[in-house]
């Protein structure tokens, strides 16, 4: 492929279609160089296959080595299999254990021939940004690193309240009360007393799925620690609204089934949620004092059974508080 661009370049004075090329790659790679992360360097890539070669359908995917799973970060166009008759792809090898494949598909019979054609030029012009590539990938890996939870794949809390202050900085709209929602698994340590550790991640894992089909977008979830999840509400500060988002995510975990063994055996578990308001026009309101607030209520959740919803400011003075 470093051939194919030598070769383009030593025919680019003479041969027109040879200058053509060239330029077709290197406009790929300057616009990439101003993408800002991988997805918008997917994204990049679909419109330079878009309006150089009529390419309407596009997968851009990262492919896992170590966990041999593939996530895809771009979709455009319609679904094909990579041993379609009509399917072109092309690896990326990051020298990561995340390796880049960029697929596409052609429209009919002839267009797959036009692009057969001119396969060169698309491959010598992924080559070429291939280094571009595998600095996105890199980057993606760090801020993952630094901001997921590397079992569920949501926020760490730093992150999420470094993120959230920023919406709110940069966001037009006013908020007024921010709710949060902390989730806790009832009797969590059962779950690794009688199974194993892998068991209560995936219990864990399914808890994220449940929360994340409940909330907006706008909406934030991170992992504290242990089987606890923070949620902060954007999309809403309605009390009834927040209520019910939380009774819906009670119900739908306690549907969820998770398999422990090889006979089948389903483990089923059931969540408690509390809730706290920050005001931001109360001074002393700070986000730090509401999830302390929110982790009171979540426990007082729990001492009142399973499936349990609890507001803070409904907590009495007689009321005790038995963390466990």
């Amino acid at each position: 492929m470093k051939n194919t661009i030598l070769t383009l370049i030593k025919e680019s004075a003479t041969n027109k279609k040879a200058y053509e090329a060239l330029e077709k790659i290197y406009k790929l790679y300057d616009q990439l160089q101003y993408s800002s992360n991988i997805k918008q360097m997917a994204e990049d890539i679909y419109l330079w296959l878009h309006s150089n070669f009529d390419i309407d359908n596009v997968t851009v995917s990262l492919f896992d080595i170590e966990r041999n799973n593939k996530e895809n970060i771009f979709i455009e166009g319609d679904e094909f299999y990579l041993d379609d008759s009509l399917s072109f792809f092309f690896i990326v090898n990051t020298h990561t254990t995340l390796n880049a494949i960029v697929s596409f598909s052609a429209s009919s019979q002839e267009h797959y021939e036009i692009i057969n054609s001119q396969y060169n030029t698309i491959e010598a012009a992924l080559f070429q940004v291939s280094p571009i590539l595998q600095s996105g990938i890199i980057k993606k890996n760090f801020i993952e690193s630094i901001s997921l939870d590397s079992v569920t794949k949501v926020y760490n809390r730093h992150y999420l309240i470094e993120n959230l202050t920023r919406h709110i900085n940069l966001s037009k709209k006013e908020y007024k009360e921010i709710y949060f929602m902390m989730i806790g698994v009832d009797h969590f340590k059962a779950v690794i007393d009688e199974f194993d550790h892998d068991i209560g991640d995936q219990v864990l894992v399914e808890l994220a799925k449940v929360i994340h089909t409940n909330i907006c977008e706008f909406d934030m979830v991170a992992r504290l620690s242990g089987d606890e999840f923070l949620v902060s509400m954007l999309s809403t500060n309605n009390e009834e609204d927040i209520t019910r988002i939380g009774k819906n995510i009670i119900e739908d975990f306690s549907k969820v089934g998770v398999q422990v063994d090889k006979s089948g055996q389903i483990l089923k578990k059931t969540i408690c949620i509390g809730v706290d308001i920050y005001e931001t026009s109360n001074s002393e309101d700070t986000f730090d004092k509401t999830i302390k607030n929110a982790d009171i209520a979540l426990y007082e959740a729990k001492n009142r059974g399973r499936s349990q919803f609890f507001i803070f400011k409904n907590l009495k003075a007689e009321d005790t508080i038995e963390l466990f």
